[in-house]
């Protein structure tokens, strides 16, 4: 089995990198860098990412170690506050978001990538390839200019914003800039107003200003700010978050020793398709936008946990090339929902005009103190509601209860979350008499452990990463569906 070359080495290459190791699939990652990154950067791992990260290795437990947990966000407008979403009732083991710096996401996601035997080739860039019907052909060049050729079945272009696997396919990378200037400092901070497991928005007439917990004493300040008129934003003096601070905020935060600085602005961009034959796009290299909502880096990592379970069914044979035809249809209209809801967050947070500001506010109030909005904000964020509804895997739905194809299928405590082994398969959540039938017919779908059913009467077929396939009263439709696999889809 050829190796599947991976371009870029962030948490999306990595996550990738991993998974597919794990599930017997050969990898070669490179990354132009000499190292990963030493700034915070990303800086929330999310509830469903922590899901999915406990199926492999030692699961989530040294992310969970390493990071601290935010529990609730506060938005506040003038002297009072519009709402509060708390995040202690989402139905998962991790009702929280785990503030960890990207330098910490990446040291840890390495030290996994290491435990299974893979090193990262730094100061290896992609420096062209050719994809064809049966493969891609690349040439690798090193920091000292040595070439090299490498032939492949697949590619994936984990490779950023500024994606040399993008450029390569030509593929439009469609959206625009906003016309605004953006600050972040990572700073120290006394005076904060809230518990440091909180996050905190504050709605001000000249912009927003947010503020996240990263350890104790330590936080994240991000402010808009008036276009500078200059090709690349400023990066903030220390004077000037402070001075942020005491404008836009409750008053009395001093900040102090910052350890980054930096000014950015928004992009909202994507690309139409993830797949192009045998080169696949995932993470910012496929789609970038707002930082608000802080989904981006989990959205990335999430591409990669999409795409390894059926890249290795097709490497290993398990499965027909088609199954691949399921991921940029599943990712990329998650990729547009992530990209619409983050412009809304950002749009609401930086209204002028006065009277907009005012009817948002009082709107904020009423509709945040309505208890299912928080709680399917909550979901939202965490990003436990994110499926595919529409999916081109979906199967039929008739089992009646339980969740929906397409539909998350929450883990359960104390047993091994699906797709947790060392081969891809699917899940059965069955009463043992059905299943004792499915099970021996199909070795390299099935998993042998059968599942305790989701609802009584039912079968439901869960996918290696944790979405449910479909679900039926007859072992028959379960059959049919795994025979689908193995073929072509029907034109």
């Amino acid at each position: 089995m050829k190796p599947v070359l991976i371009v870029g080495a962030g948490p999306v290459g990595m996550t990738l990198a991993s998974e597919l190791t794990r599930y017997g699939v050969p990898v070669r990652i490179v990354d132009r860098a000499a190292h990963r990154t030493d700034k915070s950067r990303a800086l929330v791992l999310w509830s469903r990412t922590l899901e999915l990260l406990d199926r492999g290795g030692e699961g989530s437990a040294p992310f969970l170690e390493a990071g601290f947990r935010a529990v609730a966000v506060n938005i506040v407008a003038g002297k009072s506050r519009v709402g509060r979403i708390d995040l202690d009732g989402v139905p998962t083991p991790y009702p929280f978001a785990l503030m960890l710096p990207q330098s910490e996401t990446e040291r840890l996601l390495e030290e996994r990538l290491r435990g299974q035997g893979v090193a990262v080739e730094r100061r290896v860039e992609l420096a062209s390839f050719r994809a064809g019907d049966d493969g891609v052909d690349a040439v690798l060049r090193d920091a000292e200019g040595r070439e090299e050729g490498l032939s492949v079945d697949w590619m994936a272009g984990c490779d950023g914003a500024h994606s040399a696997v993008r450029h390569g396919l030509d593929a439009p990378f469609a959206g625009e800039t906003m016309d605004a200037d953006w600050m972040l400092a990572d700073v120290h901070v006394t005076g904060y107003p809230c518990p440091d497991s909180e996050v905190s928005v504050y709605w001000h007439r000249d912009g927003i200003l947010v503020i996240f917990p990263i350890t104790p004493g330590r936080y994240r300040v991000v402010a808009d700010l008036p276009p500078a008129g200059t090709e690349h934003p400023p990066t903030p003096t220390l004077e000037q978050v402070q001075a942020i601070l005491d404008d836009r905020g409750p008053g009395g935060m001093k900040a102090a020793d910052p350890v980054w600085l930096s000014g950015f602005r928004i992009n909202g961009r994507k690309v139409a398709s993830y797949r192009h034959g045998r080169v696949f796009l995932a993470g910012d290299a496929a789609h970038v936008h707002s930082p608000a909502g802080g989904q981006g880096m989990n959205t990335g990592m999430q591409d990669a946990f999409n795409l390894a379970w059926k890249l290795a069914m097709v490497a290993r044979g398990t499965c027909a090339e088609h199954l691949l035809g399921s991921y940029s249809p599943e990712r990329s209209a998650v990729g547009d929902e992530v990209l619409k809801a983050a412009d809304r967050l950002t749009a609401v947070g930086t209204l002028r005009n006065p009277v907009a500001q005012t009817l948002r506010n009082l709107a904020g109030r009423v509709v945040l103190g309505l208890g299912p909005v928080r709680h399917a904000i909550a979901e939202a964020a965490t990003e436990v509601t994110v499926g595919y509804p529409h999916g081109p895997l979906n199967g039929p739905a008739g089992a009646g209860a339980g969740p929906k194809p397409g539909e998350r299928v929450a883990p359960i405590t104390g047993r091994a979350p699906v797709g947790s082994g060392t081969a891809p398969l699917f899940a059965l959540f069955a009463d043992a008499t059905p299943a004792a039938d499915l099970v021996p017919k199909y070795p390299a779908l099935l998993d042998p452990d059968v599942r305790p059913p989701l609802a009584e009467g039912g079968l439901w077929l869960v996918r290696p990463d944790g979405y449910l396939a479909c679900s039926a009263r007859e072992p028959g439709v379960i059959a049919a569906y795994l025979n689908g696999l193995a073929r072509p889809a029907a034109s």
